[in-house]
C-alpha cells in the first residue's frame, strides 16, 4: 500500500510543481473561505485515478470531493492532495501532498510529500517511518533512515508551530512549557520535524480536518510520537462525523504535557 501512496505523491508533485514554477496562477475561495487553484484539483485527480485503480473496495476521501460523501466505512484512504495551500499561492515551499490509510480510527500508514523541499516520509511494509533522500524515483525506492522521535529535555523543548495559523492562545499555551527554541512550519511538515526528531513539540489551537494530519500523524506514530487532543490528552482519532478535529498536540514521549 505504502509503495502505491509513494508513487501517486511522487506524481502529484511533480504536476503541482509545474503549476508553482509557472508565472502565474488563478486562486478561488471554496464555500469555506479557504483558498484552492488548478494544482489542488490536477494533484486530486491523478491521485484519486491511481488510488481507485489500486485499491477499487477501499473507501476514498479526498479534501476536494469530502464535501459529497459521507463515510460510512471503519477502514479508509484519506488524501489532502495540496496541504498548506497558503503557503503554495504564497510561494514560501512548505506544502505538502498527505496520503493516508486509516483503520478503525487508527491511521496506520501514511506519505507526506514536500515537493518544493524535496523531502518525502513515509511509512514502511511494518510501519516504522522512514525519510527517502536521493532522487526520489516514483519507480524505485532509495535511500531511507529510519525517523525516531528525540529524546525530550523538559527544560529546554524544541517547539514547532503554524507558519499560517499562529495566534495568542498558541503561544499563551507554549508559555507554559520552558522552551529552547522554537520554529515554525506550515503544512504537515510539522509532524515531520516531531517524527525526525527535530522538534519535541507541536500544539495546534486551531481548526483542522482529518486530511490536513491523518497522514502527519502516522508518520509521527510510526517515529515513536503521539497526537492526542488538547481537551483531555486522549488519542486523537479518525473518521468523525464532518471529519473535523479537535485542537491536538502532537509531542515525542518524555515531553511533560500540561493541561489546557
Amino acid at each position: 500500500m505504502t509503495t502505491v501512496f509513494r508513487r501517486l505523491a511522487l506524481e502529484a508533485g511533480d504536476k503541482i510543481m509545474e503549476i508553482y514554477t509557472s508565472d502565474d496562477f488563478d486562486v478561488r475561495s471554496k464555500s469555506d473561505d479557504s483558498p484552492v487553484t488548478a494544482a489542488d484539483e490536477a494533484a486530486d485527480a491523478l491521485i484519486t485515478q491511481g488510488l481507485k485503480a489500486a485499491f477499487p473496495d477501499v473507501v476514498l476521501i479526498t479534501e476536494e470531493q469530502a464535501a459529497s460523501h459521507r463515510l460510512q466505512a471503519p477502514n479508509f484512504i484519506i488524501v489532502d492532495p495540496l496541504d498548506g495551500t497558503k503557503e503554495f499561492v504564497q510561494r514560501r515551499g512548505d506544502f505538502t501532498v498527505n496520503i493516508a490509510y486509516v483503520e478503525n480510527g487508527v491511521p496506520l500508514r501514511g506519505v507526506v510529500y514536500a515537493p518544493a523541499r524535496g523531502r518525502l516520509f513515509y511509512t514502511d511494509a511494518g510501519g516504522a517511518s522512514v525519510e527517502e533522500t536521493g532522487d526520489l524515483d516514483k519507480n524505485r525506492i532509495g535511500t531511507t533512515a529510519r525517523m525516531a522521535v528525540a529524546m525530550p529535555d523538559n527544560g529546554a523543548l524544541m517547539v514547532v508551530a503554524s507558519k499560517s495559523h499562529r495566534d495568542q492562545a498558541t503561544d499563551d499555551y507554549i508559555g507554559k512549557y520552558n522552551v529552547k527554541d522554537m520554529t515554525s512550519a506550515g503544512s504537515s511538515l510539522k509532524f515531520c520535524l516531531v517524527a525526525t526528531g527535530e522538534a519535541d513539540l507541536y500544539p495546534r489551537l486551531g481548526r483542522t480536518m482529518e486530511w490536513d494530519t491523518a497522514a502527519g500523524d502516522a508518520v509521527l506514530r510510526g517515529a515513536g510520537g503521539h497526537v492526542v487532543r488538547f481537551d483531555n490528552h486522549m488519542p486523537l482519532t479518525y473518521g468523525k462525523e464532518g471529519y473535523d478535529n479537535p485542537f491536538f498536540i502532537a509531542y515525542a514521549p518524555g515531553v511533560a504535557l500540561k493541561e489546557a
